[in-house]
């Protein structure tokens, strides 16, 4: 039996998806008659309407990465330093841009069900030193946007969403780009949609423009007056020509990704000790992850390396928490259903080059293994 369900290559986490090759070098092409590789080209300028347009927004600015996007809207938004409630479920970057843009985090727990911030414990955490919420849409699934919005508005805060994975994300028709102040976005090479590497800020108040394209660009506002202590965080058109060449695909890939995701709750929903997330009502998603909570850390340990044994990479994806980091000295003791969802959490494959077929050999080795581990 598990000789007949090995798979012959590994099957990984993530895989990139890449665009149709000759699409990508009629861009190319174009950068090598411009010779214009860097600083606001056209197919930057190009991306960025097409991103627009696609994402129903009106605020956009491109970067280099999501890292950074999301440092410099940290420092571009929000105009004191101070304490920024978020999540300590997510990945490092999410903290890091935190504490390197300034301010000093503050985790709240997550809820159980979707696995973000619990909006009914946000309040408690919330001070006259409070300049912030940054939430995270983890795995693609929608913050409380609403409730989020309500808390902010009542204490005057600023709302940044670090929505790395929620890329074409809508709740009832309208685009998770267009809640709250700022919306950060990673086109990394693994995620549903991608520029090699980039990112990108959707924002409420146009009159960020002038500063967010300062800040990435050294800070300066004109090439004879530097304004603010910026960095370099341009994206090149090269990453651009890649951005322009999957936004032809990414609707055909995200409906591969569904086939997968719907695999999976087909054979994984209702197994006994492994509990599956489900797309809430009203939201379109776009099946960036497939996570799944396994009833111990010793059942997701063990499960992981059966996996392995088949050619399937899974990820203890997050894992640790960020207030658990050996970089940090933060105490971890008031987020204890975060704590119990990153020891159990398991994400399983998913990308647009996973197939059905795959998708079920996979489940036939989880079912068929999680039969012989115990805790």
């Amino acid at each position: 039996m598990k000789s007949e369900l090995k798979f012959n290559t590994p099957i990984t986490v993530t895989q990139p998806t890449l665009p149709d090759k000759d699409t990508y070098l009629s861009y190319v092409n174009d950068i090598w008659e411009r010779k214009w590789l860097t600083n606001n080209g056209p197919l930057h300028d190009e991306f960025k309407r097409k991103l627009e347009y696609y994402l129903g927004t009106q605020n956009v600015e491109l970067f280099t990465n999501g890292h950074l996007a999301l440092e410099i809207a940290l420092k571009t938004a929000i105009e004191e330093k101070g304490e920024i409630i978020t999540t300590p479920f997510t990945f490092a970057s999410t903290v890091h841009a935190i504490v390197n843009s300034g301010f000093e985090p503050v985790f709240c727990d997550i809820d159980r069900e979707s696995y973000n911030i619990d909006v009914n414990k946000i309040e408690k955490y919330i001070t006259p030193n409070t300049k912030a919420i940054v939430a995270v849409h983890v795995f693609g699934i929608p913050c409380d946007v609403q409730a989020i919005e309500k808390l902010a508005n009542k204490h005057g805060l600023k709302v940044i969403y670090d929505a790395a994975h929620a890329f074409g994300v809508e709740i009832d028709g309208e685009g998770i780009s267009n809640f709250g102040d700022v919306s950060m976005f990673s086109f990394h090479a693994t995620k549903v949609f991608h520029s090699i590497e980039g990112g990108m800020l959707s924002y409420r108040d146009a009159a960020l423009s002038t500063k967010l394209m300062a800040m990435k660009n050294f800070g300066m506002a004109s090439p004879d007056q530097v304004d603010y202590v910026g960095t370099n965080a341009k994206m090149n058109e090269f990453q651009a020509a890649m951005g322009l060449s999957n936004l032809e695909i990414v609707d055909q890939n995200i409906e591969i990704r569904k086939a997968a995701y719907e695999t999976y709750l087909e054979h994984l929903s209702g197994i006994e000790g492994l509990q599956t997330t489900t797309i809430p009502l009203g939201v379109k998603g776009n099946y960036s992850y497939f996570p799944i909570l396994l009833k111990s850390e010793k059942v997701r340990d063990q499960l992981a390396e059966k996996l392995k044994e088949y050619n399937v990479i899974a990820r203890k994806y997050f894992y640790p928490l960020c207030n658990e980091f050996n970089c940090y000295d933060f105490n971890a003791d008031e987020t204890p259903v975060a704590h119990t969802v990153s020891t159990r959490i398991l994400c399983l494959p998913m990308h647009a080059n996973l197939t059905v077929e795959e998708t079920n050999q996979i489940c036939d080795i989880i079912q068929f293994e999680l039969g012989d581990i115990s805790e």
